[in-house]
């Protein structure tokens, strides 16, 4: 890997807790498409202090406004790959992601092991799974007009109903929302597997992703954890992010 971001951690800036230094584990969390920091700070205020949280910022939103979106796939994964690499410091680490998060972590994770690095401890996916039915959906997302983009994501949950203002904060993320999909339209799946464990997540009520397909991760390790259902939709996670820690935990052999 050649690249280096110009400011180091602005791809996963530090937490900011005094004891992350002190952790045991780093655990690196991916956000859905659009997403910003802002998903997991529930996350990082409740994690405990064996793991240091760091949340990936992608170019185009939250304090990189002034930077254009990626919308190439290959590229994006690179240069996530480079800042993550930089990252990791001889502690295990776990990968957590959530819908296009979890496309990110997975490839990352496939990435790093063909390259002969350290893999993760634990990969941990949510909401997204490597098959046909989810990618066709992302393609026709990446082709929606604006307000069919707007349409779309306040189906899956995201925004109160009726709120003009979370409509108005939307259409600001369409730029962001759109190069996420439009890179998650570009996967082509090779059916690559990890040796890592891997641990699914799913929403019962999820209309994107059936909760039962996630079943299908078994296939991409010798070591599939298995899938651990929560009542919700697509975002189901915002709900129920202590008792995921303390699953990650458990898996990461970490006090609980």
């Amino acid at each position: 890997m050649s690249h280096t971001p110009s400011q180091p951690g602005e791809w996963f800036p530090p937490s900011g807790r005094a004891s992350d230094d002190d952790a045991d584990v780093q655990l690196f969390l991916f956000p859905h498409a659009g997403g910003t920091g802002a998903m997991y700070r529930e996350w990082a205020a409740t994690m405990p202090a064996t793991v240091e949280p760091r949340v990936l910022h992608l170019p185009g939103r939250w304090g990189r406004g002034d930077e254009a979106p990626l919308t190439r796939l290959p590229l994006l994964l690179a240069r996530i790959g480079e800042a993550l690499e930089a990252e990791l410091d001889g502690r295990p680490y776990a990968l957590f992601g959530h819908s296009f998060g979890a496309l990110l972590a997975y490839r990352l994770a496939v990435q790093f092991e063909k390259e002969g690095m350290t893999a993760p401890s634990v990969l941990a996916v949510s909401g997204w799974v490597p098959g046909e039915d989810i990618l066709a959906k992302q393609r026709a997302v990446s082709d929606m007009s604006d307000d069919e983009l707007v349409a779309a994501v306040k189906e899956l949950g995201l925004l109160p109903t009726g709120s003009v203002l979370a409509e108005e904060l939307l259409r600001t993320a369409l730029p962001a929302l759109r190069a996420d999909f439009g890179a998650a339209a570009q996967y082509l799946d090779d059916g690559a597997q990890v040796s890592c464990p891997v641990v699914a997540f799913a929403g019962r009520s999820d209309p994107i992703v059936v909760a039962s397909a996630m079943g299908v991760w078994a296939d991409r390790t010798s070591n599939f954890v298995g899938v651990t259902e929560y009542p919700g939709d697509h975002f189901y996670l915002f709900d129920h992010a202590i008792s995921m820690q303390l699953s990650l935990q458990q898996l990461l052999q970490l006090p609980t």
